[in-house]
């Protein structure tokens, strides 16, 4: 009898134990996922184009990457006011490789990516703000900018669009790409030269920024993709583009050699031949 009360004693005090461990645990658990949470979100910026990459269509006027960096760094200046942490991937006029782009930001785990773009076209009557997302989870975030960026600037609403450019395709964080408007538009591209419309695009981007948990929920508007009923838009694969052109480059030039070098040989061989007959 005394060893069973014994035995009983010590798995009471093993059950105490266990679930004492097992509240402490839970708790630490929860502290640490409260403070994944909490963390400060870290928005990373990313200024289309840049360096020799100027952006747009051959015999643009403005140049795209000048645009873009401009409405980056005015919408870094606006999040850092507000205690976002922000990340630059490109704050001066250089040029950034796509994959450097993406591995910036899937380098943070809580994180958006925001990529700024100006549109381009040989039709000079285009014109129009455009958001594009890939993933589902990037969704919020595009309808909470495109919502913002149309609602404040003079331009038509081309709608939310999903479509697979490299830099959203890539990256393991949500990530959004905003067309601010044709640079190749009379009218818009004079908006774009403007400091105070640039601050504008920034300011609203930067709403968008704020507001995209809440946006899609709170407001029932046009302006808002509600659902991933969006159809993916043909896209072509940006990495295999620059690799297909180099291919292709080197295959017209070892063509355009080889043709030269058969077409110099009848004619030296002619040349040879005439001489002979001259000579004989």
């Amino acid at each position: 009898m005394g060893t069973v009360f014994f035995q009983r004693q010590v798995s009471l005090a093993s059950l105490v134990i266990t679930l004492v461990a097992s509240d402490n645990s839970s708790a630490a658990q929860t502290g640490r996922s409260s403070a994944s949470s909490s963390a400060p979100i870290t928005v990373v910026i990313d200024a289309g184009h840049g360096g020799h990459d100027r952006g747009g269509i051959p015999g643009q006027s403005v140049a795209e990457k000048e645009m873009t960096l401009d409405v980056a760094q005015r919408l870094r200046n606006v999040l850092a006011a507000s205690g976002y942490r922000v990340v630059m991937t490109r704050d001066s006029d250089v040029f950034v490789p796509l994959g450097t782009r993406v591995a910036i930001a899937n380098s943070y785990g809580n994180a958006i990516f925001v990529c700024i773009h100006f549109n381009a076209t040989k039709r000079a009557g285009a014109s129009g703000i455009e958001t594009y997302f890939y993933s589902r989870d990037s969704l919020p975030l595009a309808s909470a900018i495109h919502y913002f960026v149309t609602g404040g600037a003079p331009s038509a609403n081309r709608g939310v669009r999903r479509r697979g450019y490299y830099v959203l395709r890539r990256t393991s964080v949500p990530a959004v790409l905003v067309e601010c408007g044709f640079l190749t538009n009379p009218t818009e591209a004079a908006y774009a030269q403007s400091a105070s419309y640039r601050q504008k695009l920034a300011e609203e981007i930067a709403a968008g920024v704020r507001g995209r948990n809440s946006v899609g929920s709170a407001m029932s508007t046009t302006r808002v993709a509600t659902s991933e009923t969006i159809p993916l838009q043909p896209y072509m694969d940006q990495t295999k583009v620059t690799s297909s052109k180099h291919s292709k480059s080197k295959r017209s030039h070892k063509k355009s050699a080889r043709k030269k070098k058969s077409s110099s040989k009848p004619a030296g061989s002619e040349a040879r031949s005439g001489s002979t007959d001259r000579e004989g």
